[in-house]
């Protein structure tokens, strides 16, 4: 019901003792638990309205499960920020590891560059047990839910809406995979259409269950900064990556740097400021080395600047085909990565240990 949040489902089980007595209460007995005239007429005027067994119905169909504050596997740390969800709905499964989470977004109109850093990182991250939080938007959020699926690690997207709304449509598919490797979970209840004025809370929600929140990308006047303002409110780490000064896509995130954020240059410097380094040195983290002389090559003509195929084998004195066979052989292996148009990058910071290792 519109207006009817934490404070006064607070107050009605307070007087009440339990919310089901407060739903049959008269409009004198609501007004008696300090609820205001407009939150009463609110309750009165659409109670009629509701039916629960079809509410009830309809969860079941969804396959949702309602999680109150007080239900076993309601996020704890959720439970800490001031205006927590009293309700959530959850298709998927919370599992007690999703404690050990970090939320990541970003500009909907990600660069290579965000493309590339968030795919790299988000994946370490994932393969590091750390659950990834976005929103299923566009850009950041899209690629950093991917990155953590394609590690094999879980995801939870948070929703503007009802859970049986996928918003933005285009990422139905994505919505499936996290639901069966992770959840989708809302305070809204089935049938709420998004609509903008619910994004803002949604990410509250975001940085309120993760230990804290990496802004990868961000204009002046992102939706990102609003989450990393919200976790500054609730005592959450707030980190960023830095960008080009010249890019408008990095301007919100280099200000938080400047502003204090925590500056975030490969997956350790968050570990390390989570106090999580060890869970690090338990992952197998070890880097390929190259099997032959071909690869060694051509992972020194590699950077993490995107590097065209005809530029390496112009300075490798290779042939294109056999540059393009071992690139590809070396991508699988997951030694390089390629970041659209045929150009390649490092998908590891050990460009040197490749060097003094390769006799």
């Amino acid at each position: 019901m519109p207006g009817i949040g934490r404070v006064k489902i607070s107050q009605l089980q307070e007087h009440f003792t339990t919310l089901e007595h407060a739903w049959t209460s008269s409009a004198g007995e609501l007004r008696k638990a300090g609820l205001d005239s407009k939150s009463v007429d609110t309750i009165v005027n659409l109670r009629p309205k509701i039916s629960l067994d079809a509410e009830m119905e309809s969860l079941e169909r969804y396959k949702v499960k309602v999680l109150i504050c007080d239900s076993p596997t309601y996020p704890e740390r959720l439970k800490e920020i001031y205006d927590y969800p009293p309700v959530l709905y959850v298709r998927g499964n919370l599992l007690p590891e999703d404690e050990c989470c970090l939320a990541v977004v970003g500009t909907r109109r990600a660069t290579v560059y965000g493309r590339q850093v968030t795919e790299e990182i988000v994946s370490d991250l994932a393969r590091n047990k750390i659950t990834i939080i976005s929103g299923l938007a566009k850009g950041i959020d899209s690629i950093a839910h991917r990155a953590a699926l394609e590690a094999s690690g879980r995801t939870i997207a948070v929703f503007g809406c009802g859970l049986d709304i996928v918003y933005p449509a285009e990422n139905a598919k994505l919505a499936r995979e996290i639901m069966e490797h992770g959840a989708l979970i809302s305070e809204y209840p089935l049938g709420i259409r998004p609509k903008a004025d619910n994004f803002p809370r949604r990410n509250r929600i975001m940085s309120g269950m993760s230990l804290g929140v990496l802004v990868v990308e961000a204009g002046e006047s992102s939706g990102a900064l609003i989450t990393a303002n919200q976790a500054l409110e609730q005592n959450r780490d707030v980190f960023a990556i830095p960008g080009s000064i010249l890019s408008p896509a990095s301007k919100g995130a280099n200000h938080l740097i400047q502003e204090g954020a925590k500056l975030v240059r490969n997956y350790v410097d968050v570990l390390e400021e989570l106090n999580l380094a060890m869970v690090a040195q338990q992952l197998e983290m070890k880097e390929l080395l190259p099997t032959d002389e071909t690869e060694a090559v051509l992972l020194k003509q590699l950077s993490h600047e995107p590097t065209h195929i005809d530029e390496v084998c112009r300075h490798s004195n290779l042939t294109t085909a056999l540059v393009s066979s071992t690139l590809a052989t070396m991508e699988l292996k997951g030694m390089v990565k390629q970041v659209g148009s045929m150009n390649y990058v490092l998908a590891r910071e050990t460009r040197e240990e490749y060097q003094t290792q390769v006799r």
